[in-house]
This record gives C-alpha cells, sequence and structure tokens, in this order.
C-alpha cells in the first residue's frame, strides 16, 4: 500500500478537502419559487388530444425532473418532482443572440400526454424498420453531473453513433448537473428508483417488444441494474430477457456489489441462455471513478484497480498487468453462452478524464456502436487478455491521430 507523508506540499491539498466535501454534501437549495407555481400552467400536463410536434423531435424522453411552464418557453429543472412526464426532443442546437453571435445551446421538446406518448411509441418502433429491427427500442440512462440539455445531447450522438433505426429513448433523471453535488446526485438517484423500474417494467411488457437495448453511463449503472432485477422478478410470463443487451459504460458501482449480488440474478444461467448480456466498459485512466473509489472506499465496476495489494503483486509477477476486474458468476450448471464481457479502453482512453470514452474515443465508439446493433463475436479491433471475458485494444501508433470526434459523430452535419 502507498504510504501517505505530510508534505508541504499536500498540506494545503488536504486542508481544502473538508471544503470540497463540504460542497459534495451541501444540501440543494430549494430556490426564490414554489415548485408548485413551475407546473401550474397546463403546458406541463397536456391533454391526450393536444396535437404534439413530432417531425422535427426524433428522440423520446420520460423524466422526473421539475419542467418550467411558467411562459410557453418550456425548460427542464434540476429538481425533482412528483410526477414522471414523457415527451419528444430533438438534437440540441446553437442559440444565436441578437447580435447573431452563439449564445449557448437549447433542447427543442414537447411534452406529451402518457397515453399519448406510448401510442407514438408503438407506431414508432414499426415505421421504417426491416423485420429484422422491429420491435428493438434503445434506452439511454445517464450519470453524474448531468442536465436535460447534455443528457439529450449524449442520447442523440449515440443515436448518429450507432444507426439506430428503432425508437431511442432516455431516461432523464434529476441530476444537478454540478461536480460538487455528487450527494445529492446520490441521493436523487436512489428517490428515482420507483419511477424508473415502473417504466421499464411497462415498456419490456409492451406487445411489440421484442428487444429492449438498454445503455447506462456512471451513477446511471446503480439505476438500471436494480430495476432489471425488478423487472426479472415480476415479469408477467416469467420472461423478462427481452431485456437482453445491457451495457454499462463507466459504471459507478461497487464492484464486489456487483459480483455478489447484482450479477448472479440479472445474469441467471436461465437469461442468459435467453440471449441476455452485459458489456461493461472500464478504464484506469477514469479519473472520475479514481474519486468515487476514494469517496466509497472500495473499488468501483468501471475502474479496475486492485484492492487487495497481494492480489496485484501476483498479476505483477506474473508479467500481467495490476488490474483487477469483476469476476464472472459461478453457475451450479453453466449456460450455454457467454453473459459477462469487459472492454478495457485504458490503452485508447480519450480527454482529459477518462470517464466517457464510449463516446469519446475513436475506437471505443466503433466498439460500442457494433455492441449495441447486436454483434458479440469477433468485434474489430478487440485484443483478448489471460481473462476469456476481458478484452482491450492495442494502443494507436505515434503517428497514427484518429479524429475522434468524427468517428464518435460528437458533431452534427
Amino acid at each position: 500500500m502507498a504510504q501517505f507523508k505530510w508534505t508541504r506540499a499536500l498540506k494545503p491539498a488536504m486542508l481544502a478537502l473538508p471544503l470540497w466535501l463540504a460542497g459534495c454534501i451541501s444540501p440543494v437549495d430549494y430556490g426564490d419559487i414554489r415548485h408548485a407555481d413551475y407546473v401550474a400552467s397546463g403546458l406541463c400536463d397536456p391533454a391526450e388530444n393536444t396535437a404534439i410536434e413530432v417531425a422535427d423531435k426524433p428522440f423520446f424522453f420520460v423524466t422526473s425532473r421539475l419542467p418550467d411552464c411558467r411562459t410557453r418557453d418550456v425548460s427542464m429543472l434540476n429538481y425533482r418532482t412528483d410526477k414522471v412526464r414523457y415527451g419528444r426532443f430533438a438534437t440540441p442546437q446553437d442559440d444565436i443572440d441578437e447580435k447573431g453571435k452563439p449564445d449557448g445551446q437549447s433542447v427543442p421538446f414537447t411534452l406529451a400526454h402518457e397515453n399519448r406518448w406510448w401510442t407514438d411509441l408503438s407506431k414508432a418502433q414499426d415505421k421504417g424498420a426491416t423485420d429484422a429491427n422491429s420491435g428493438r427500442v434503445l434506452l439511454y440512462v445517464h450519470g453524474f453531473r448531468e442536465s436535460f440539455l447534455t443528457s439529450s445531447r449524449d442520447t442523440a450522438q449515440i443515436a448518429r453513433l450507432t444507426g439506430f433505426t428503432g425508437p431511442v429513448i432516455q431516461y432523464s433523471w434529476p441530476s444537478h448537473g454540478d461536480f460538487m453535488k455528487y450527494a445529492a446526485d446520490e441521493t436523487n438517484m436512489y428517490w428515482d428508483d420507483r419511477n424508473f423500474r415502473q417504466f421499464l417494467t411497462k415498456l419490456a411488457q409492451q406487445p411489440w417488444t421484442r428487444e429492449i437495448i438498454l445503455v447506462s453511463h456512471s451513477l446511471g449503472a446503480r439505476l438500471v441494474l436494480p430495476a432489471v432485477e425488478f423487472v426479472d422478478r415480476t415479469a408477467q410470463n416469467s420472461d423478462s430477457s427481452v431485456v437482453s443487451n445491457i451495457i454499462l459504460a463507466s459504471p459507478d458501482i461497487d464492484r464486489e456489489h456487483f459480483e455478489r449480488g447484482i450479477a448472479e440474478e440479472v445474469l441467471s444461467a436461465r437469461r442468459v441462455n435467453n440471449d441476455r448480456r452485459i458489456t461493461v466498459y472500464v478504464s484506469v485512466k477514469d479519473r472520475a471513478l479514481s474519486l468515487s473509489d476514494r469517496l466509497h472506499g472500495y473499488p468501483r465496476l468501471g475502474r479496475p484497480d486492485c484492492f487487495d495489494p497481494f492480489e496485484a503483486a501476483d498479476l505483477k509477477a506474473k508479467g500481467l498487468p495490476e488490474r483487477c476486474y469483476a469476476a464472472k458468476s459461478e453457475y451450479d450448471v453453466p449456460p450455454e453462452k457467454s453473459g459477462l464481457t469487459i472492454v478495457d479502453t485504458t490503452p485508447v482512453s480519450s480527454g482529459n478524464i477518462g470517464h466517457s470514452d464510449y463516446l469519446r474515443s475513436a475506437v471505443v465508439c466503433t466498439d460500442f456502436a457494433a455492441v449495441v446493433n447486436g454483434e458479440r463475436e469477433g468485434i474489430k479491433d478487440r485484443v483478448p487478455t489471460h481473462l476469456s471475458y476481458v478484452y482491450t485494444f492495442i494502443p494507436p501508433a505515434g503517428n497514427e491521430k484518429p479524429d475522434h470526434d468524427e468517428i464518435c459523430r460528437l458533431v452534427t452535419k
């Protein structure tokens, strides 16, 4: 174990730590306006027969965020509300001020009555889809420090990157979009568990649903995995394997909890044989999860650090990287298929934080798109490791500079 010494350089940082932690656990301000006043207008709760502008809003959303409906220019706030709302949205667009200069971004969206929303979703899953794609839906759940704007932007990017032809839905829980509100985000995420699991259950039970591709990022994994367990327990036909392709990008969840409590249930032999699988993207360069490790005291699933120094030493002695991954479930009767795949993006991590390689690193974006579209074996550029279910990548040569933004479809055209 590394030993920390009280040095002159370390002292200011240690003194500042309580202030930083105070920011993380500080209460959320209620604000100067009654929350009931934000939703008093009928704009927040349209009638079932209200026309919905959908031609230029190709994506769906479900949210437990508090909307501000005091004017016709409705916006989504970071507070939570007691009612789940539904709607359609488009790719965020650049705003221009009176002088013709860029003035931030906004999300064009329209709120819809819940019944109308489900009817439109049913129509969208079949519109323009081939028989092979009919009944497939992609559901994205964002992570920590996201606003409705940023989660909408990521959802639209996922749709462009993967070329997914079925309905694309984002579930936007009330993250505060603030680095200093991590604890508040955790609180809101757990508070929203009931809302999300009820929505996922209803989506899985739609007569047209054949496959749900469920993508979560960061803290969103802690919302997604218990909900899948709930759907499994309550499925009317005892088979909820339509929630089949689960992708956890940089998951901020306790690794041992995943191994011991979640994977055994979500990846039961019967579910795996019915084609359920989980793909996990991890990186030791993930600075966000490094901080989460320290806050929680134990490793996150998305960062393969070795908590056990003796395990790390054994790996080093064998000439292997000192990386510890989640273990596969143990079965009395092993399934015919493999349910867990871990993809270590460390050699090709992109950006300063390394927390969103699936949307920022060219080679990972390509891999992610392949997984969303159902590929399982022989995916391009993957390199096997000493563990049969763990893969990694070869870093690009020194003169290779892939266009990450272009390949990841970060920029719209």
